[in-house]
């Protein structure tokens, strides 16, 4: 841990005095006087006497570190092993700029600090007894469930930011549909969504979406419905309104947006060497940097940098006789190597153009049985069903939501909740 070069850091304070509160108690003292009268009946007041409680609040500056932020109100020494002790739940060392923390005080001692480590989870530092515990908590949102729906005129996102939402609904209603709806191609203007999502706030403000329970969404006059189900093993998925699953074993595509600029074909002028060959792939054009996803399970055979003009390059063998291989990186994913297992979804390397390419894109390529195949024509097999034991609680619940989201219904102040 680095030791801070100046202790003259300007903190943003704010002095919060409590008259009652059941959350937060820090060694408080709690005197009970009882007044009694022989000629009446006994009567007891109760007084609660909470010593100046003051929260310094702040946003984690460039070049902070632990010491930085508590040598005003700690010696190195505690810090030190405050630091120690904290290693195995969360290191100090990764402490980073931008991120909000809180440094609690009683009688100007400290006897709290936290800091946000992501929008989910808090490091929570506290004192008890002149000891220190340190625990990782969630952080504590206000949850409503809300029905959020737009009209598309040119991107998914746009028609997102037109609701008043952020992005990372976007994001979030494209994984589910990922499987069905080719979001780089086959989006139309006029198609629409309706979703119910629950809706994560802080202070009033809308920080974080939770989970999206129901979606509904109209590609090229075609309704596609999703519903969140939780299995008896305790696996949650997508399924339509007849239990199937909306999982593919491989997503529709390894980037989430992005540009096709060549396709499957056996005839295509070559960009460098200006000459006519096979293509056995698609071409995703992206900015450089751009995460790639391996579109379903499998294990990494093959992981390193292709002379032949493939540039950083990963093949991954999947089920059923199935491999995919991603060309061009610019470089991998933390962790990446031969051997390893990889599941739908993961992010395997990023987009680049190393190699014989002319502009930053993936080459993706696919193969079934050792035969290439055209991964925009091919249709993979789905994930299991819900199962018959199943399926009248499932049925319930789409009922249910359909309700729900048809008629745009926000629920009420019962439904909101806290996690």
């Amino acid at each position: 841990m680095r030791i801070c070069r100046s202790r003259k850091r300007a903190y943003t304070k704010r002095t919060l005095f409590i008259t009652f509160t059941a959350a937060i108690l820090f060694n408080c003292c709690l005197n009970i006087v009882a007044a009694s009268n022989s000629d009446k009946n006994t009567n007891a007041s109760l007084l609660i006497t909470l010593p100046d409680i003051q929260v310094v609040k702040g946003v984690v500056k460039k070049g902070d570190t632990a010491s930085c932020l508590l040598n005003k109100y700690l010696p190195l020494k505690t810090i030190y092993e405050i630091s120690r002790r904290s290693s195995d739940i969360f290191p100090f060392t990764r402490i980073r700029a931008g991120r909000p923390y809180k440094i609690i005080l009683q009688e100007n001692h400290l006897v709290g600090f936290e800091y946000e480590i992501n929008k989910k989870d808090r490091l929570v530092v506290q004192k008890e007894n002149d000891i220190f515990s340190i625990s990782l908590l969630p952080i504590q949102y206000d949850v409503v469930l809300e029905v959020v729906s737009s009209t598309i005129t040119t991107s998914l996102f746009e028609a997102v930011r037109k609701s008043g939402e952020l992005n990372e609904l976007a994001q979030k209603l494209s994984d589910i549909f990922a499987w069905d709806i080719d979001f780089l191609r086959n989006l139309q203007p006029g198609d629409r969504f309706k979703v119910l999502v629950e809706k994560q706030y802080r202070d009033g403000t809308l920080s974080r979406y939770g989970k999206i329970h129901a979606a509904f969404f109209t590609n090229n006059g075609k309704l596609f419905k999703a519903f969140l189900h939780t299995t008896s093993n305790g696996v949650s998925r997508y399924y339509d309104e007849k239990g199937k699953s909306l999982q593919k074993a491989f997503l529709k595509a390894p980037l989430a947006f992005s540009r096709i600029t060549s396709k499957f074909t056996k005839k295509r002028l070559h960009p460098i060497f200006k000459e006519y060959r096979s293509h056995p792939g698609v071409d995703y054009a992206a900015p450089k940097g751009t995460p790639i996803k391996t579109v379903g399970d499998g294990v990494i055979t093959e992981i390193g940098y292709n002379r032949g003009g493939m540039g950083n390059y990963i093949n991954i063998r999947h089920y059923n006789g199935y491999t995919t291989s991603y060309n061009h990186m610019s470089k991998f994913a933390r962790g990446m190597k031969k051997n390893k297992k990889v599941f739908q979804g993961d992010v395997i390397g990023y987009v680049g153009m190393t190699g014989y390419a002319t502009g930053a894109h993936l080459d993706f390529r696919m193969t079934k049985n050792g035969k290439l195949v055209d991964p925009l024509k091919h249709r993979p097999p789905s994930a299991n069903p819900i199962k018959p034991n199943e399926m009248e609680a499932f049925i319930a619940r789409t009922i249910e939501l359909s309700a729900r989201i048809l008629t745009a219904q926000k629920l009420g102040s019962n439904d909101k909740k806290s996690t």
